[in-house]
């Protein structure tokens, strides 16, 4: 695997990044809350062979900076905008997943001209309840004992709780939580940008994917969407929930690569 890591200044901020390389269709890929670029190995490594794929740290997660405030998706998107330019990545697909994905949708939906296309991997289209209810649930204090605990612990028990998922992953999703930031809990902070206004405004072909295994975009939302904006296509993934990316890999992959030739080969 010869990826190449780097650190740019992007935004005001240090953003880490992995990066396939070569002269290939650029792909940028955004993880989602306490995970990291480095999550995405794997996909990666099925879509390496004919494009280039970005992987860059959020702020306050991987190797990324973490500074004390400004984590909201305003602040995430205008991140995105920066690194893409400073990286003079041109007209790339942005793929992003749950906190990931609404970042793209922001992006995508304020500077069409930049991108190619749009993937959302069951982004964080949530309503402003389910906001609230989640703002003042525990994920926090949940984030805080599990920074207490040992890796080795906190692996054994997410080996147990996400059997389904490769060794490979699980061994990722670790490390990155163990490297997240409290700080960048702030995102959860309502309110979230209004996606129904996002997915209308949006000029530029775009995939939404999910899983069907209490997704956070329930179907009817998903039909919903794609009532709003013709150029929104929308494919579900059997025995996948909301880490669809991960726990379908092989079908997410293939769902991917379709829409990304597809896109390309119009361009």
């Amino acid at each position: 695997m010869h990826w190449t890591t780097g650190t740019c200044k992007a935004n005001g901020i240090d953003v880490h990044y992995l990066r396939t390389g070569g002269d290939k269709p650029p792909v940028v890929l955004l993880h989602g809350l306490v995970l990291s670029g480095a999550c995405w190995t794997p996909l990666a490594r099925l879509l390496e062979e004919d494009y280039d794929v970005v992987m860059p740290d959020a702020r306050g997660h991987g190797k990324s900076a973490a500074p004390d405030h400004g984590y909201r998706y305003n602040d995430f998107a205008a991140d995105v905008v920066s690194f893409i330019d400073v990286l003079g990545i041109a007209q790339p697909v942005l793929l992003g997943h749950s906190m990931g994905g609404m970042t793209a949708a922001v992006v995508a939906s304020r500077n069409p001209e930049r991108l190619r296309g749009l993937v959302l991997a069951d982004p964080t289209f949530l309503t402003p309840e389910r906001q609230r209810e989640v703002y003042e649930g525990d994920v926090v204090d949940q984030h805080r004992q599990i920074l207490n605990r040992s890796r080795e612990d906190f692996l054994a028990e997410s080996r147990v709780r996400h059997s389904g998922r490769s060794p490979e992953i699980i061994e990722l999703f670790a490390q990155a939580r163990f490297q997240a930031s409290i700080h960048a809990f702030e995102i959860l902070t309502p309110p979230n940008p209004d996606f129904m206004q996002l997915i209308k405004t949006l000029a530029i072909p775009s995939l939404l994917v999910v899983g069907d295994d209490d997704p956070v975009v329930s179907p009817e939302v998903a039909a919903e969407l794609a009532g709003l904006n013709q150029g929104l296509e929308v494919v579900r993934i059997a025995e996948a929930g909301h880490g669809v990316p991960y726990d379908q890999p092989e079908r997410f992959s293939a769902v991917v690569k379709t829409f990304l030739r597809s896109v390309f080969r119009t361009a």
